[in-house]
């Protein structure tokens, strides 16, 4: 959870940056200490973190959109991902995100206008025999069906 700064941002940024530098290959390190930081990693981060481990913006910019658990913007209060893995596909998996996206009236990685949930996709949570599977907050849920959905909404306060 994102914590409240005193300091500006980037000298946060370039504080969590000096940490993992002499870590063996420090970019994820360095993108998961921000992103677990600020909730997201801000794009004014890129440069100083391209500057750090001397390679260009566009390399830093290629990793974070590249792996989908990192954010360019902060995520909602409450982060519900759907797996959309072919096991959890197979017994209702589309139907149910297809069902939860309009019903929270989002896109993939979007987030409720009352900024309650982000819906993001995610690619196997280990649960294929009890799919469809769903997490939210980190809490692996199994059997998914449209009424625990919307149960599992109302607990986010969607």
């Amino acid at each position: 959870m994102p914590q409240p700064q005193s300091e500006p941002i980037s000298d946060r940024i370039s504080v969590l940056i000096s940490e993992k530098l002499g870590l063996e290959g420090p970019l994820l390190p360095i993108l998961h200490a921000i992103q677990e930081e600020f909730g997201h990693v801000p794009q004014g981060a890129l440069p100083l973190i391209a500057d750090a481990l001397n390679i260009s913006k566009a390399e830093v910019h290629g990793v974070v959109s590249f792996y989908h658990d990192y954010r360019e913007v902060p995520a909602g209060r409450h982060v519900v991902k759907i797996c959309r893995a072919e096991a959890c596909q197979a017994v209702g998996g589309a139907a149910l995100a297809e069902a939860t996206l309009a019903k929270l009236g989002v896109e993939w990685h979007g987030t409720t206008k009352n900024g309650a949930v982000t819906v993001e996709p995610v690619y196997c949570l280990g649960l294929c025999a009890c799919a469809p599977a769903a997490m939210v907050d980190g809490k692996v849920v199994g059997r998914v069906d449209a009424a625990k959905m919307t149960k599992l909404l109302e607990e986010a306060g969607a």
